[in-house]
């Protein structure tokens, strides 16, 4: 298992990026799922708060996202918009060499023509709540046909707090044939 960024499959882009923001050593949740993730494989991951959960899954959507067409690629289900905004400010400083990336977050408090007109000229990677994700869906402001992961963070407190039939409905959405990730925290 490696234990070093330097020696991950990554883009010079992104090695560049980790390299600047000095992260060297791996975190134990990183050093498990990020290999796995470049792979393709759906994972299911346990750590807690603060571990580095968001970059173990962002750089292998970041390696993997084509940024040729501004279409959704990737979906982050999050708890709340503040993890939202959270998760979504990380994914940018992760790909901020990423010339052109556009990343949302699509949380409730916000203003959502906001949101409708960021989606219609087109997004990378959504990040949002499970409720304002499923609206979007409902006005097909937001088209998923196109994404190839999807990530549900936090999942465990998703379902806490009564959002199972959202996050079976969103993920009856996407395409079948996708990436499924699930992280969780440990208690």
């Amino acid at each position: 298992m490696e234990t070093d960024f330097a020696a991950l499959p990554l883009s010079a882009a992104l090695l560049a990026v980790v390299a600047e923001l000095g992260f060297e050593q791996l975190t134990p949740i990183q050093a498990q799922t990020i290999p796995a993730l470049l792979e393709g494989k759906d994972l299911v991951g346990q750590s807690r708060t603060g571990s580095g959960k968001t970059a173990a899954f962002a750089l292998p959507i970041l390696q993997r996202l084509s940024l040729d067409a501004r279409e959704v690629g990737a979906l982050v289900l999050c708890p709340t918009r503040e993890l939202s905004a959270q998760v979504a400010r990380e994914i940018r400083r992760l790909g901020r060499r990423h010339a052109g990336l556009t990343v949302l977050a699509l949380g409730g408090g916000e203003p959502v023509g906001r949101q409708i007109g960021a989606l219609e000229k087109g997004v990378h990677i959504a990040v949002g709540t499970p409720g304002r994700v499923l609206d979007h869906l409902r006005r097909r402001t937001l088209r998923v046909h196109r994404v190839a992961t999807v990530v549900l963070d936090e999942a465990d407190r998703m379902l806490d707090m009564g959002f199972q039939e959202d996050m079976e409905k969103i993920l009856r959405a996407l395409p079948p044939q996708r990436q499924t990730v699930f992280f969780s925290m440990s208690s």
